[in-house]
C-alpha cells in the first residue's frame, strides 16, 4: 500500500478531525496544551481529496472558534478578516492535494512535498497575518515595517508546528507501512 491510499483510508477523517478538536483552542500551545494543528490538518485532508471535507472542516474550525470564544478564550483575532481563513485553509488542502499525487515515500518525494509544505504554509501565513493587518481595523496606525517586526516573532512556530505535525504524520503512516503484522493486514483489505 502506497502513501497516498493509506492516507486516503476511510478512517483518515476522524483522525484529522480529532486533531483538529484537540489542539484548536491554543493556536500556540503551551505547558500543558498542543499547537494548533489546523494546517497540518488541512495539508492532510488534501491528500483525501473529498472537497465535502474540506468545507466540514471550515465549519468545525469556525465552531470550535465559538465555542472557545464562549469559554473565555480571547475573541481578539475575530475580525472581518477571519473570512481570510478559508483561503489560508485552502492553500493548505491544494498543496495536501498536490503531495497525493506522489506515490511513495521516497527521498526525493519527500523533500519535493516537504519543500512544498514550506511554501504553502509560508503563503498560508501571508494570508491570514496580512489579511489580520490589513481588515481587522486593529493596527489603523501601524506602518508595514512596524508590522513585520510583530508578526515575524510568530513565523517559525506556524510554520514549525505545521511541518512537525506533518512530519509526525508521515512517520506514523511509514511506522505502520514497516510494521509486519499491519501491512499484512491492510493488503486483504
Amino acid at each position: 500500500m502506497n502513501i497516498k491510499q493509506w492516507l486516503q483510508a476511510e478512517y483518515l477523517p476522524i483522525a484529522l478531525i480529532a486533531l483538529m478538536v484537540m489542539t484548536r483552542f491554543h493556536h500556540f500551545g503551551d505547558v500543558l496544551h498542543l499547537p494548533d494543528a489546523s494546517l497540518a490538518v488541512f495539508f492532510f485532508a488534501g491528500f483525501y481529496r473529498k472537497k465535502a471535507l474540506f468545507g466540514f472542516l471550515l465549519a468545525l474550525a469556525a465552531l470550535i472558534d465559538f465555542v472557545a470564544i464562549k469559554n473565555g478564550t480571547s475573541s481578539w483575532c475575530v475580525s472581518p478578516a477571519y473570512v481570510f481563513l478559508i483561503p489560508t485553509y485552502a492553500v493548505m488542502w491544494f498543496a495536501g492535494r498536490y503531495c497525493s499525487t506522489l506515490k511513495a515515500m521516497k527521498i526525493a518525494e519527500l523533500t519535493k512535498s516537504a519543500g512544498l509544505l514550506m511554501l504553502a504554509t509560508s503563503a498560508a501565513f501571508a494570508i491570514s497575518n496580512g489579511s489580520f493587518y490589513l481588515f481587522s481595523g486593529r493596527y489603523a496606525d501601524l506602518s508595514w515595517g512596524e508590522y513585520f517586526l510583530r508578526v515575524a516573532q510568530y513565523y517559525p512556530s506556524y510554520v514549525g508546528a505545521a511541518l512537525i505535525y506533518t512530519l509526525a504524520g508521515f512517520a506514523i503512516v511509514k511506522l505502520f507501512k514497516l510494521l509486519p503484522g499491519l501491512r499484512t493486514h491492510h493488503k486483504s483489505v
